[in-house]
């Protein structure tokens, strides 16, 4: 019996959208046993979701440190489940909490972690193949995973979340661990947003260094509001402070996997197609002919956006009305 063990992550009181995707992940490996870890107050309905989604069996945290997303009390409790049930497998995703636990979760388990992984699949031999990007983004490597346990983190939006299947059932139990808090979070701020997140949304407008200052943006959203979509942005335009951090999509950024991605001034370098190469139409807008984002582009204007931008929004408007 091949077993997998995902770590669960909880958004805003229910399953988070990485839970669902490391379910699928597993079932993908045919994996005969799927066991998912989750921490928060009140999961007992995120519980089932986890066994309508495809897993096995459920191990819940509702109370202490790790309830709260205390990082090394969510380190303690997989250690222990991964030790209880040996799994082939322990799946993750390349979020802010799995970029804390699951290194350090490999490190106690004595094995490593492959992380940023866009696919996987098994090879003649049973071996598990994953596909994660190297060089910056510029090769995508195709890795054989020979120890055990394997663990690995997911790109987000990597790996289609499959339906949920309410005739299934499994078993949930609420597990007891040791505790042992070596850091704390002192304080949670939450960001405010408006509309749809960037990684939710179907349609994402992003902008680059080319836009040539933030008031360019203010295009960007009114174009987005028009087709219901987010606004995104390159490092650049990032680092240059016309837009907050969260926008950035990229290597270092957020990973997207809109229907379709407009970019408005992005050269196309390699660590931001890394963050929106799951894109299913890529329209570029760049002045410059040369720019690499042509290459990668399935549509692609060349000329001022200036120009380009406000005649498409006329344009949508006439469509519209």
């Amino acid at each position: 019996m091949t077993k997998a063990l995902v770590i669960g992550e909880m958004l805003n009181g229910e399953l988070g959208a990485a839970t669902f995707e490391g379910i699928a992940a597993a079932r993908i490996l045919d994996c005969s046993n799927v066991a998912v870890m989750i921490a928060g107050a009140s999961i007992e309905l995120a519980a089932e979701q986890a066994i309508f989604a495809g897993a096995d069996q459920v191990f819940t945290i509702s109370q202490g440190p790790a309830a709260d997303g205390e990082f090394d009390d969510l380190i303690n409790a997989s250690y222990k489940i991964a030790k209880e049930i040996e799994p082939e497998i322990i799946i993750g995703s390349k979020t802010i909490i799995g970029r804390d636990v699951m290194p350090r979760l490999a490190f106690r388990l004595g094995t490593i972690l492959v992380p940023d992984c866009m696919s996987l699949e098994r090879d003649a031999e049973q071996r598990i193949i994953v596909t994660r990007p190297t060089y910056g983004g510029n090769v995508n490597a195709r890795i054989a995973c020979v120890g055990q346990p394997v663990v690995i983190s997911l790109r987000p939006k990597s790996i289609d979340a499959m339906g949920l299947d309410q005739s299934r059932s499994g078993a949930i139990n609420e597990i007891e661990f040791t505790s042992n808090i070596r850091t704390r979070i002192i304080e949670k701020i939450e960001e405010k947003s408006e509309g749809i997140s960037l990684q939710d949304a179907k349609t994402v407008v992003a902008g680059g260094r080319g836009l040539g200052g933030p008031e360019a943006f203010d295009s960007l959203q009114e174009l987005a509001g028009i087709l219901g979509g987010a606004v995104g942005a390159s490092r650049a335009a990032c680092d240059a402070g016309w837009v907050p951090s969260s926008f950035q999509v990229g290597l270092t950024g957020k990973t997207v996997s809109p229907d379709l991605y407009i970019a408005i001034g992005i050269s196309g370098a390699s660590q931001h197609m890394a963050g929106c190469s799951n894109a299913k139409t890529l329209v570029a807008i760049n002045k410059d002919e040369g720019a690499n984002i042509f290459k990668e582009a399935r549509f692609g204007v060349k000329g001022d956006w200036e120009k380009v931008i406000p005649a498409f929004i006329e344009q949508l408007h006439e469509l519209i009305n």
